[in-house]
């Protein structure tokens, strides 16, 4: 159940992911800890924070959920820090939540199926915290306008995509589209990634941030192992609201999005 409280602290953490989970997990707890000390309600880990992002390493990590190591990790973790947690993509064969395949074909040397290992998600998943709710995509989830539009219309104040750009597509896409789901929604849009790592085999882009509902960045890191701070402030999200009301001003006899997951326009 949401409150009535008018700001709350975000941490989004961009983790330097290490060889083995063991290392991962040791590493996680520490900054999870860390970020509820400096104030965080609400943390962020990247897409992948168990392995590196590469096939060989997401199927010797997988694990059932919520039986697995890492999903009590982060339970006990948040319990210890009295902090939600969202901890990146699940490895969990049965129960995946991307919605989206990233199935691309980006030069001669950077072919990635993803749907060789994952298996789609069919909903979308909306977290109701004591804050506002909050939606929740995966990677290349970000590319796509509609489900960030079904989002705003189930009422979250807050996006989060967690995610592994890659080099080629991170400087271009990462930003500029988490500005865009922002600004289009008027919502608060946090794009979490990996620290960059040139030794693995699969680099990822990094720049991890958080966009305000004007669709402007307000926090940011690049390449390095950080964790990134941002005020969410609810009072900020009604101004621009009330500045550019875009809900109202919505030509829905002309065009509308449908939720097929309960058949309702938005």
């Amino acid at each position: 159940m949401t409150s009535q409280a008018k700001s709350f602290r975000l941490a989004i953490v961009q983790m330097f992911v290490e060889r083995t989970k063991e290392l991962n997990h040791i590493k996680a707890k520490r900054l999870l800890r860390e970020a509820a000390g400096n104030g965080a309600r609400v943390v962020v880990l990247p897409e992948y924070f168990t392995c590196q992002c590469d096939p060989k390493f997401i199927r010797e990590v997988m694990e059932p959920v919520p039986n697995g190591q890492t999903f009590k990790l982060l339970s006990e973790a948040a319990k210890e820090n009295e902090v939600f947690i969202f901890g990146g993509k699940t490895m969990d064969i049965q129960k995946w939540f991307t919605l989206h395949m990233y199935d691309v074909d980006l030069g001669p040397h950077l072919h990635i199926t993803e749907s060789q290992i994952v298996i789609p998600g069919n909903n979308l998943t909306v977290v109701e915290t004591d804050y506002c709710k909050i939606g929740v995509g995966i990677c290349f989830d970000i590319q796509f306008p509609e489900m960030a539009r079904i989002y705003r219309q189930r009422g979250c104040n807050l996006l989060i995509y967690m995610g592994a750009m890659t080099l080629k597509t991170g400087p271009v896409h990462w930003k500029v589209l988490s500005q865009a789901r922002a600004a289009d929604n008027q919502v608060y849009v946090a794009a979490v990634g990996p620290a960059t790592d040139v030794t693995s085999p699969y680099v990822p882009w990094g720049h991890s941030s958080v966009a305000s509902p004007w669709g402007e960045i307000i926090a940011s890191c690049e390449s390095e192992e950080a964790i990134v701070y941002a005020d969410i402030d609810f009072d900020y999200l009604k101004e621009v609201r009330r500045m550019l009301p875009l809900e109202s001003q919505r030509r829905k006899d002309v065009y509308k999005t449908v939720d097929l997951t309960n058949g309702t326009p938005v």
